[in-house]
Order: C-alpha cells, then sequence, then structure tokens
C-alpha cells in the first residue's frame, strides 16, 4: 500500500514538472512569434487574416503650390469702401459710367476670358432692363476677395453693392491697381507689360568667344 501511494505520488510529482517545462517553452515560443499572430485561450493559434499594414507615405513633393484658402489669412483691403476721393479719375468715372468700370474689374478678374465690352453692356442691359446690375456685380467682388484673400468687410458682398455700389466698385478698382495691374488696358495689355519687364530683367548674353 505504501508503494502504491509513493509511486502514485512519484508520477503526479514528475507530471507537474513536465507541464511546468512544457508552459516555460510554450510561453518563450510564444514570445517570438510575430506582432500578427493572435493568441486564444480555447482554440489555440491562429493568424491574423489582415496583418498591420505599413504606414502610408507622404504624397511626392511635385513643387506646385497648393492653394488652401480655408487655412489662408485673410487681408484687409488696402483701401476703405468710402476712400473715393484717393482717386478721383475713378470715381468720376464710375458715376457716370459705371459699366465702364465694371467692365474693366470683370475682365482682370475673368483673366481675359471675357471682354471688357461684353461685361460691360451685360451690365448696362442689366441695369436699364430689371435693375439687377448689383447681383451681377457683387459676384465679382467675390471672385476678387477669394483671388487675393480679402475679408468680407465692412458687411457682406450683396449688401456691400445693394447699398453702394459706386463706393463698392471704386474700392474693387483701387484694390486691383494697388496690386499693379493696369485696368485701362486690359488683360493681355497687362500680360505684355510684364512679359516686357521679364524681358528686361533678364541681362543679355555677350558671346565671349572669338574665332
Amino acid at each position: 500500500m505504501a508503494r502504491i501511494r509513493c509511486a502514485s505520488y512519484k508520477f503526479k510529482r514528475e507530471t507537474v514538472i513536465k507541464v511546468e517545462t512544457a508552459t516555460i517553452g510554450l510561453s518563450k515560443t510564444l514570445d517570438s512569434l510575430p506582432s500578427h499572430v493572435k493568441i486564444s485561450t480555447t482554440v489555440g493559434l491562429r493568424m491574423d487574416p489582415s496583418p498591420p499594414l505599413p504606414e502610408p507615405l507622404p504624397p511626392p513633393s511635385t513643387g506646385v503650390p497648393v492653394k488652401i484658402s480655408a487655412i489662408h489669412p485673410l487681408a484687409p483691403w488696402s483701401t476703405g469702401l468710402c476712400d473715393c476721393c484717393d482717386d478721383v479719375r475713378t470715381c468720376c468715372l464710375t458715376c457716370w459710367c459705371p459699366c465702364v468700370t465694371f467692365g474693366r474689374i470683370a475682365e482682370i478678374v475673368d483673366r481675359g476670358s471675357t471682354s471688357c465690352e461684353v461685361s460691360g453692356a451685360l451690365y448696362s442691359m442689366m441695369l436699364c432692363l430689371c435693375g439687377c446690375s448689383r447681383l451681377y456685380s457683387c459676384c465679382y467682388r467675390s471672385k476678387l476677395r477669394g483671388q487675393y484673400f480679402l475679408k468680407e468687410s465692412p458687411c457682406t458682398d450683396c449688401c456691400v453693392h445693394c447699398c453702394c455700389e459706386s463706393c463698392a466698385l471704386c474700392q474693387e478698382y483701387r484694390e486691383l491697381q494697388n496690386h499693379g495691374i493696369d485696368l485701362s488696358i486690359g488683360w493681355e495689355g497687362n500680360l505684355v507689360r510684364e512679359k516686357r519687364r521679364c524681358g528686361a530683367m533678364v541681362p543679355p548674353i555677350v558671346n565671349s568667344m572669338k574665332r
């Protein structure tokens, strides 16, 4: 009876030692497994069908500036809405012929896609027929602000043109002039002038080699 108990105790002790050894070996094996292998206590080892993907690389630099108006700081207008006396010539032109002032502004803002004559004629027709020319001109004020990142001041574009059309046109005219644009020569004329200016800045190449 004593021999049986001794043999049973010896068998249990050997079994515990083997289980502990197997547990230690299993833990070392699990530590060496890759990160995409998951451990299940009920099923065992299983492979994750979707291993972790590498981090995406940043987009390549193309050298083309990205225009993001949402984060671009807005600048104030170079002149105030009521500073019409700063340019008396433009003020008189707008009072007597607002279609000419608007036509010049529209041609520059549209970058030459529409001419001064067409925009001015359309403005005059809307002014004489239905009187809604101010709704047409306020759209170009919004375009101008978007191109030069200007603040919407002193109020919304529609309110500015509806309340004071002449002052709004004069302010937009002066703003383009302060950016170095001559509205009297149109979009094409400004392009030619800029090309000549860039050509004058390039020094001539002198051939120093003699035959």
